[in-house]
């Protein structure tokens, strides 16, 4: 069995998801499922449309995980709190439950089972195309063909946006989630409550530029990390409330920030952070 995903905590972020189709992808391109089994209580997508196509190739957008199939269809997943894929040989036992498979292809060499999916649709290609999730979807920080410019210009639109809640939308550049979005603001020496426009373009290619570094480095399965050095600390803010600050020993706070609450974790002194000890909350839009 391999595990598709890594077992982070939270929300898998876009290293997590490219990590998930490059398994599927092994496990399933080209190869034509025999059966397929989905969670009766969703009603779709129906097997039988599922059996006897052929796994033309599995991606990763940002969040999202698509599985194309040979007639042009699709099916999309996103695994928000709970989701997971786990790669099993045929007859090989789970290591969940049945009453939480979500979704279970069966190729010949293969059983890729989703669990807990909270999100699963069958789109054709032009449903994908007009989808109001995918549709939207700014630059792949992870794509081999990340496009900074544009992504800096999606931000640019948005300049009343705080730069915590910016790198979250998934309608700017898709892929960022919690962990990177505070890791990559401490690094970048930037204040998570400014707003975009008050931020240099040069200052938000840097912080994109950051952010892809990050998770190419982490593509490679193992534990997520985003600090290196003596300590063996994994982060460098990221869930490390109280501790002191890598930089320069001020203690780390957290502010949960947007109408969302999503926590953000910040060192005030190298951040310049003026907002402290309290709920920061902004019009917040939920990601793709």
């Amino acid at each position: 069995m391999e595990t598709a995903t890594t077992g982070e905590t939270g929300m898998p972020e876009g290293d997590t998801l490219h990590r998930t189709a490059r398994v599927l992808s092994t496990a399933l391109s080209g190869q034509r499922i025999l059966r397929a089994e989905v969670d009766p209580a969703r009603g779709t997508p129906s097997p039988e449309r599922l059996e006897g196509r052929v796994v033309s190739s599995v991606e990763a957008k940002g969040k999202n995980l698509l599985v194309h199939l040979d007639d042009g269809h699709l099916l999309w997943s996103h695994f928000r709190m709970t989701g997971s894929f786990h790669v099993y040989r045929p007859g090989e036992p789970w290591t969940r439950p049945a009453r939480q498979r979500t979704l279970a292809l069966h190729v010949e060499r293969a059983v890729a089972v989703g669990f807990n999916l909270p999100v699963l649709e069958h789109l054709t290609a032009q449903q994908a195309q007009r989808h109001p999730q995918l549709a939207l979807l700014g630059p792949d920080l992870l794509s081999p063909t990340f496009d900074r410019e544009a992504a800096v210009a999606r931000f640019r639109a948005e300049p009343l946006l705080s730069l915590g809640e910016a790198l979250l939308d998934q309608r700017l550049a898709a892929g960022v989630g919690n962990v990177y979005k505070s890791e990559v603001l401490h690094l970048c020496g930037m204040d998570p409550f400014s707003t975009v426009s008050a931020a240099t373009d040069a200052q938000l290619a840097e912080l994109l530029g950051r952010a892809r570094a990050l998770m190419l480095r982490n593509l490679d399965g193992r534990m997520r990390r985003t600090a290196h050095g003596p300590s063996g600390e994994r982060y460098r803010v990221y869930g490390r409330e109280g501790l002191p600050c890598p930089s320069c020993d001020t203690p780390i706070e957290m502010v949960r920030q947007g109408a969302a609450g999503r926590s953000t974790y910040f060192c005030p002194t190298c951040q310049e952070t003026r907002v402290r000890g309290r709920a920061h909350a902004q019009p917040y839009r939920r990601g793709c």
